[in-house]
């Protein structure tokens, strides 16, 4: 953290005391005055998604080197071997949306004897609810989109049932999270267990972080097959609120209009520690949500000038209920050696009063430097300018795995995506895949949205090339790859430009 400097202004009337403005790092500390709603606490060392760095974007966002590529729409597949039954037992193809590789601890792609492993999000494109992990695995080297495999559901529906875990025991779906693996060969799994939505079962859609080593076998030289799970486990459900707010305090606004996360854990290791990389909300002692959060100058960044005529715009928004709701995450909870649960740590980075939902936690080192990357949606956002139908991945920098963290590019754009939804070229869930040389990255991310045409499914998104040298990144030019591709080699040209 970049040691604060104090300065010493002269206030407007509404303004009539000294403030102490902490620069670097986002962490505010304001002299109290009475009467005065001005004037929060300081949050020691957590750095903030500003609306200063934020209200850039949209100068920024049309230049192509922050622009998704484009895709030819006459050359997008679903995946071949996606296939499911539906609830009659029908053969039907699946939706496949968030998926991530099987990687190595520094965020590499692992080897598995020769293959890629890819877990995906994947169900049948009529039933909303049907959200389960999949396995697909392609052998190293090829690169076709009719190469992916289908190993199936990783997990049966009793697995849940065996570890007599308490929160298990509830799951309804299993969402996003990440795979690593272990130095022993051993895959890993970390997802995200999601409760039922059953309020008059007091069930409200509770995340948990969970955990288990997933078996494999090989059955002949061409096939991978599931061999069930073992070391099956929770691992953190947000505590008691104070540094991330749990599921109870995410149900107070009205109508449940909260939108509460805590949900895709990614695995990374520094100087021999494992920790998890997570979106969440802050709690009641790392910044919280509510109408007092609008007058904190630590979440608007900027000069006096700005927060003053932010504030102001802000307070008459038709958005002003949403930014009081805003309090999104990337936390981060060591583990033990068993994947366990070791401490709780406060977040990496928030974006009070800008969203609730900052998704797709994901985080690795790169020539001497930490890059945290996240997805989201202008949908979610309170900055003018951001279109409702953009989507966004975010990325900020810092010296070390804790922070504190700077924007990328000056505001934290890295990608925009802006088409309508319902171009089947439409692409989300952007994941930045680091590789064994060199200073591009790996985007991949998934194509179509669910349920919206009956031939086209969601399917993995032709992946492309991201450059990053220190805190600047930019698209590559013509870098277009296979649809799913995870390292660069063997590319192919789908792009319009």
């Amino acid at each position: 953290m970049i040691k604060s400097k104090i300065m010493k202004f002269v206030l407007s009337t509404s303004f009539t005391t000294a403030l102490l403005v902490g620069i670097g790092g986002g962490s505010v500390a304001l002299a109290k005055e009475n009467n005065s709603k001005d004037f929060k606490p300081k949050y020691d060392n957590i750095s903030h998604i500003t609306r200063y760095d934020m209200s850039k974007i949209p100068g920024q966002q049309n230049n192509e080197k922050f622009k998704v590529p484009q895709f030819d729409a006459s050359t997008i597949k679903n995946i071949p071997s996606a296939k499911g039954y539906d609830k009659n037992g029908n053969l039907i193809d699946l939706d496949v949306w968030d998926s991530w590789p099987l990687q190595n601890a520094d965020g590499t792609v692992a080897n598995y004897h020769g293959y890629n492993i890819v877990f995906a999000l994947a169900g049948d494109p009529k039933v909303g609810s049907d959200t389960f992990i999949h396995l697909f695995y392609q052998k190293i080297g090829d690169t076709s989109i009719n190469s992916w495999k289908h190993a199936g559901r990783v997990f049966k529906d009793s697995d849940k049932f065996v570890p007599n875990d308490p929160f298990l025991k509830d799951q309804a779906e299993e969402w996003s999270g990440s795979a690593t693996l272990t130095k022993d060969g051993k895959v890993r799994l970390f997802y995200t267990d999601r409760q039922a939505w059953n309020p008059e079962k007091d069930f409200y859609g509770k995340q948990t972080l969970t955990t288990a080593q997933v078996n494999l076998s090989q059955p002949d030289n061409s096939t991978l097959k599931v061999d069930g799970v073992e070391d099956y486990k929770s691992i953190f459900d947000g505590g008691d609120g104070k540094i991330y707010q749990n599921v109870l305090q995410g149900i107070e606004a009205p109508n449940y209009s909260d939108n509460h996360t805590l949900r895709d854990p990614h695995y990374v290791e520094d100087n021999g520690h494992k920790y998890l990389v997570f979106e969440a909300n802050t709690g009641t002692e790392t910044g919280y949500q509510g109408a007092d959060a609008l007058s904190n100058w630590a979440y608007y960044g900027g000069t006096r000038q700005f927060f003053e005529a932010e504030k102001t715009k802000l307070l008459q928004s038709p958005k002003k209920g949403l930014a009081e709701l805003a309090n999104g995450a990337l936390g981060i909870i060591e583990l033990n050696d068993d994947y366990s649960l070791k401490k709780v740590m406060k977040p990496l980075i928030t974006s009070n009063t800008i969203t609730d939902e900052i998704e797709r936690a994901n985080v690795f080192k790169m020539n001497g430097k930490w890059y945290l990357f996240t997805d989201s949606r202008g949908a979610k956002m309170t900055i003018d300018g951001i279109g409702d139908k953009d989507v966004y991945m975010l990325g900020y920098t810092s010296d070390s795995l804790t922070g504190s963290y700077k924007p990328l590019n000056g505001s934290g754009l890295v990608l925009n995506m802006n088409l309508d939804p319902s171009d089947v070229t439409f692409t989300y869930s952007h994941f930045a895949v680091p590789q064994e040389k060199g200073n591009n990255v790996v985007i991949t991310s998934y194509i179509t949205n669910r349920g919206f045409f009956s031939d086209q499914h969601s399917s993995f998104a032709p992946s492309f090339s991201l450059n990053i040298k220190g805190d600047k990144t930019s698209v590559v030019p013509n870098s277009n790859l296979e649809q799913g591709q995870l390292t660069i080699d063997k590319q192919k040209n789908h792009s319009k430009r």
